[in-house]
């Protein structure tokens, strides 16, 4: 008996994306703030593209602390559910192709998050990425990190604590 052909690679990659872009455009305000996500494998870095709505002092001028904020904790939330969703995914629990921005899974709930805000952010994209230090059925700490035009550079980190949304059923 012979196995099944595996699927081209172009296949897979186009399915993973849009179960991505499905997550991330299922949010408002991630599409409001502008945030993209660039996906490698199972690596995601967040890009925050300038626009001056995101200027909070126009006499630095810097990116506004909420901005800031917002970019972190949604960093850190899309991070920790593509990480469940990609493990779902490789062991063939989920579909891809059932979600949709109408329809996503469940997003961890914060528990609380704590930023150091390190430098001001200047007016030009931002990037992140976050870091899963544990994760478990109702429990996940993760730590993001975000800079601009040097990686080794950042102006702003942060670490959360989130609720696991649980399985229905």
């Amino acid at each position: 008996m012979s196995r099944p052909r595996p699927e081209p690679v172009q296949v897979v990659k186009q399915r993973r994306d849009a179960a991505l872009n499905a997550l991330v455009h299922g949010v408002p305000y991630i599409n409001y703030l502008g945030i993209e996500f660039d996906r490698r494998g199972d690596e995601l870095t967040a890009i925050l593209p300038f626009d001056e709505k995101l200027i909070g002092n126009p006499i630095l001028p810097a990116i506004h602390g909420g901005v800031t904020a917002a970019f972190l904790e949604v960093t850190a939330i899309i991070g920790l559910s593509w990480t469940t969703l990609w493990d779902k995914m490789e062991r063939g629990e989920l579909d891809p192709t059932s979600l949709s921005p109408g329809h996503i899974p469940r997003l961890p709930k914060t528990i609380d998050f704590t930023i150091d805000y390190l430098r001001s952010g200047l007016p030009r994209d931002a990037y992140a990425r976050a870091r899963v230090n544990r994760s478990g059925r109702r429990y996940a700490s993760v730590h993001v990190e975000a800079w601009q035009d040097n990686r080794a550079r950042l102006f702003a980190q942060a670490t959360g604590h989130f609720l696991m949304p649980q399985d229905d059923g």
